[in-house]
């Protein structure tokens, strides 16, 4: 018997495996699948975000169907494939959610964006440090990958577009579920938002990673195996 297949979609604070260090003991019971968007690799030059090109690759790594687990801007990609691709989710788990474009109208959100425009817009006037400096802070990146230069993370972090300009659309009929860590108001806007259109929303105190705690990961596990029993 084949196991359930989990693709996880990584925000801006690492890529791949390395970004869900306590979700690697799933493997033992799914068929789990670190994926890397775009521009996100140890070689290759940086580029540019590509929402389109990040949902397709869910798309394809969810092969005949699974469920989906994505952590910040992450949330974007999967949200994306989910719409397009329904019948391939058999739920969804989002990790403090950055899905800006559902939100840019509330507070938290405007507030935000303006910040980060504001960033951009000095970004030529700033060195790679300082730039990367206040863009990890807006981005509540606490570490970045150790085997990485300042100047690749830089180069990355310039490359990427806002969330509000995601083509976002709420999901139908995909079981949904929103983990926050109840420490910043930005995020809570966007779970209290997507719990209006029928997402469950769950605070697990902790910060921006709540998949790193050992709550955070027993949640994970736990929401996946009730979908599977939902499904059988």
């Amino acid at each position: 018997m084949s196991k359930t297949r989990i693709v996880f979609v990584h925000g801006m604070d690492g890529y791949g495996a390395a970004a869900w260090p306590a979700q690697h003991f799933l493997a033992g019971n799914y068929d789990c699948l670190f994926i890397k968007r775009t521009g996100f690799n140890a070689v290759e030059p940086p580029a540019a975000t590509d929402f389109g090109k990040d949902a397709r690759l869910v798309i394809d790594e969810l092969g005949d169907g699974g469920h989906v687990v994505a952590h910040a801007q992450g949330a974007i990609a999967a949200m994306m494939a989910a719409v397009q691709r329904p019948d391939l989710v058999r739920s969804l788990v989002l990790l403090e959610p950055l899905l800006l474009s559902l939100t840019a109208e509330l507070p938290a959100t405007a507030a935000y964006s303006v910040q980060l425009g504001e960033l951009f817009a000095h970004a030529k006037e700033l060195s790679d440090n300082e730039f990367l400096s206040e863009f990890n802070t807006l981005m509540a990146i606490a570490a970045t990958p150790g085997t990485e230069t300042v100047r690749r993370l830089a180069a990355r972090a310039r490359l990427q577009l806002p969330s509000t300009q995601a083509p976002l659309h709420i999901v139908p009929g995909v079981p949904t579920t929103v983990i926050t860590g109840g420490w910043e108001p930005l995020y809570e806007e966007v779970a209290q938002y997507l719990g209006t259109t029928g997402a469950r929303h769950i605070i697990q105190r902790s910060g921006h990673r709540p998949q790193d705690t050992a709550g955070g990961a027993a949640l994970i596990e736990e929401i996946l195996r009730a979908a599977d029993a939902r499904t059988a």
